[in-house]
């Protein structure tokens, strides 16, 4: 049976619960040469201090949350206080502000931060997202470095990374691995998700750091494993540093994340559906089988029976994906859809506002 873990220490407890072993199958190609030596370590030295370690004092869950949140982390202990640790990621050295996973700074009432030279410093939440599990804190801007920032789009299958994190509370670590697959949809841990997943070792506590290139850029977020054993570390996956950031922008700019519904309700095509829509062939991406009225959908003029194709010019493949890229609209935005009506491709542009006050252009 496999399990899913949010990569979260909680508590003491874990680190004295053993470790899991992971093997160095996939060799490192050499990225420069140090006495004679192949090493990663002059880009680790450059890119290790913007990687943080996060603890936190809070309340401890109610009964509820920990039974939903019981595949994600070992349970604390019930008491009136909780203790958990994570990774952070220093994005901006100038403001302090760092990212991190939502579930790492959950309930917390106290954030401190441990930066890679020893110092401890107090963090203020700027602002969380659960549905895609992104928080933002900030600390105070003294002689921080701050990570490069990469493009996850333009990472491939195949690509060497490094995981670094605070597994265990043990400190610092680094693990390394390939990206195993992209657009990741169906995990089941994220309301929206489209993660990476790489087979560079992700632990407890590593829940916030960071997955970069080999030019030590950041292209992830590391937030979960799968299926881990003693023998086998199992699937890690991370979010992308580009869904990260229209998520960070978003937080930085309002200090909170709020969605607008399209008022649509799609599915990827069945049988049923075929003949449901009368469609001559079947289609290979999502089909609109309800649109709420007064919606910016409705207004707009989306149908049912419309297939999605395209959303902003970037084509959809499935309703995961569809569904993952709808929820990085906030009120206010425009979204645009190509759909397929009668043969015929359309763009049909809708503006996202609160249900009660739903507008629309065509």
């Amino acid at each position: 049976m496999n399990l899913i873990f949010r990569a979260t220490a909680v508590g003491l407890a874990l680190a004295t619960s053993g470790f899991i072993y992971a093997k160095a199958s996939v060799p490192l190609p050499v990225v420069q040469q140090a006495s004679g030596i192949p090493t990663l370590a002059p880009v680790l030295k450059k890119i290790t201090p913007a990687v943080v370690g996060i603890s936190i004092k809070g309340r401890a869950p109610d009964g509820n949350t920990q039974q939903r949140k019981s595949r994600d982390a070992k349970p604390a202990a019930v008491d009136q206080q909780t203790r958990a640790a994570g990774s952070g990621v220093v994005i901006d050295a100038r403001q302090g502000l760092v990212i991190t996973n939502n579930h790492v700074i959950d309930r917390a009432e106290e954030i401190t931060v441990q930066l890679a030279d020893g110092r401890e410093l107090a963090a203020k939440l700027v602002g969380g997202d659960p549905d895609t599990d992104i928080a933002v804190i900030k600390v105070p801007a003294e002689n921080l470095t701050a990570i490069p920032i990469g493009n996850s789009d333009q990472i491939e299958v195949g690509d060497f990374v490094l995981a670094i994190g605070n597994p265990f509370l043990i400190g610092q670590t680094v693990t390394s691995g390939i990206v195993s697959g992209l657009n990741r949809t169906n995990v089941g841990i994220e309301q929206y998700e489209n993660f990476i997943q790489t087979d560079a070792a992700i632990y407890p506590g590593n829940s916030g750091g960071a997955l970069v290139n080999l030019r030590g850029d950041l292209i992830g977020i590391n937030t979960a494993f799968v299926g881990a054993t003693n023998a086998n570390p199992g699937m890690a996956f991370a979010i992308p540093i580009n869904m990260a950031r229209v998520v960070t922008d978003r937080i930085v700019e309002t200090g909170d994340v709020r969605r607008g519904k399209l008022g649509i309700t799609f599915e990827d095509p069945t049988p049923a559906l075929v003949r449901e829509f009368k469609f001559a062939a079947a289609p290979t991406t999502p089909i609109i089988v309800k649109v709420d009225p007064g919606s910016p959908a409705d207004l707009a003029g989306v149908k049912a029976g419309d297939v999605v194709t395209d959303r902003a010019g970037t084509p959809v493949r499935d309703t995961s994906q569809l569904r993952s890229r709808l929820g990085l609209f906030w009120v206010g935005d425009t979204a645009e859809l190509t759909v397929v009506r009668n043969g015929r491709a359309a763009v049909i542009r809708a503006t996202i506002t609160d249900p009660s006050r739903a507008k629309a252009t065509k």
